[in-house]
């Protein structure tokens, strides 16, 4: 088989394992959208009732979360914008100059409600098909908002009969930020080794560019909560899913540390300092430990290990902080020292007991996270 350029193997299983995973969710918007158009028809007696199959797409979404937000801003935007139009087309007509004054009432009454961005489009563009190719009739402004209603109380069934795995979703987001970290660390590690800026400078760039891991995974997060709390299905996935949820803004705060490591790491190599073996050491330990807490998370390995590691690579860069090490290489081993209070605070401690666990920088024992 011939591959299009631009478009290679890696890039087809890309979207390939892009499908798989939202093949989910996808199954949810169809099978819930005919039903929501059944109920509308024959049990309601709704002659086009096009806002129930609407709003179970709008509800459920190919993105993840807020779908309780989402059926409350639909419902409130469709009635506005059906609302006003009904009032205005059926006194003023259908016209150039009556849309654009029944849209922007709709949004104006929908920002000074709300300034959710569903509510604003779905209030908008409900007032342009009322003004436009659903002249208002006696009761079709109320029937078009029960069919909002009911598409989204038909997506909200289909996430609590169908509902994804939470901790499925957690995982495979966290991965990615674990990936990145492990990376990062490991990358900075064979740059000082190698003596090589160029390899620093590799190492910084690729995880500048992993923040979109860290709200990918708290949006992971907002929808495994949201799911576990809809559908008695997931209920039991709740306990596991706390184990996510209290690491995610140590997670990020690591991320972070690790961009501020692998900055300094470019400047003290830059710079020509000698960065002592010690930080190698403790890098690595950190990358051990970032996948003994991944593993930990996942419940596939039981927990504490990957504390113990984290503080085992702070007490390894302890000495560099107390020598003459150069600006750049203090920062580094600081960063590593930070990185373990994060890893601690992942596993479920406080900051300040996090903190307190660290070993001393000096046979004084004055710590320095």
């Amino acid at each position: 088989m011939r591959w299009r350029k631009g478009w290679g193997r890696e890039e087809f299983h890309t979207r390939r394992r892009r499908l798989a995973a939202m093949a989910p969710t996808i199954a949810q918007c169809a099978i819930g959208a005919a039903l929501a158009w059944l109920v509308a028809r024959h049990a309601l007696g709704h002659p086009r009732p096009f806002f129930a199959p609407i709003a179970v797409v709008i509800c459920i979404g190919v993105s993840l979360g807020q779908r309780l937000r989402r059926l409350g801003e639909l419902v409130a935007g469709v009635s506005l914008g059906v609302g006003v139009g009904d009032l205005l087309v059926s006194r003023i007509g259908s016209g150039a100059w009556q849309i654009a004054l029944v849209v922007a009432l709709a949004l104006a009454a929908a920002v000074i409600l709300d300034t959710g961005s569903l509510i604003l489009i779905q209030a908008g563009s409900s007032a342009v098909l009322v003004a436009t190719l659903l002249p208002p009739t006696g009761s079709g402004g109320f029937d078009r908002m029960i069919d909002a209603l009911t598409g989204g109380l038909v997506g909200i069934a289909m996430v609590a009969l169908l509902p994804p795995d939470p901790l499925a979703l957690a995982r495979q987001h966290a991965a990615a930020i674990f990936d990145a970290l492990a990376g990062a660390l490991e990358a900075t590690a064979e740059a000082i080794e190698s003596s090589d800026p160029a390899h620093a400078a590799d190492a910084l760039e690729s995880v500048r560019g992993s923040q979109g891991s860290v709200e990918a995974f708290q949006q992971a997060l907002e929808t495994g909560r949201e799911v576990a709390a809809i559908s008695p299905l997931r209920w039991r996935r709740r306990r596991s899913l706390d184990r996510y949820l209290s690491a995610g803004t140590p997670l990020d705060h690591a991320l972070r540390n690790a961009r501020v490591l692998a900055r300094r790491t470019l400047a003290a190599l830059r710079d020509g300092e000698r960065i002592p073996p010690e930080v190698v050491e403790g890098l690595r330990l950190m990358t051990g430990a970032v996948r003994l807490l991944e593993e930990e998370l996942a419940g596939t390995r039981p927990p504490g290990e990957s504390r113990r590691v984290a503080l085992a690579a702070a007490e390894a860069v302890g000495p560099v902080l107390t020598g003459g090490a150069g600006l750049s290489t203090h920062v580094v081993a600081a960063q590593v020292r930070s990185m373990s209070v994060d890893f601690l605070r992942a596993t479920g401690t406080d900051t300040a007991a996090a903190t307190a666990a660290l070993p001393p920088v000096s046979a004084a024992g004055t710590p320095d996270a």
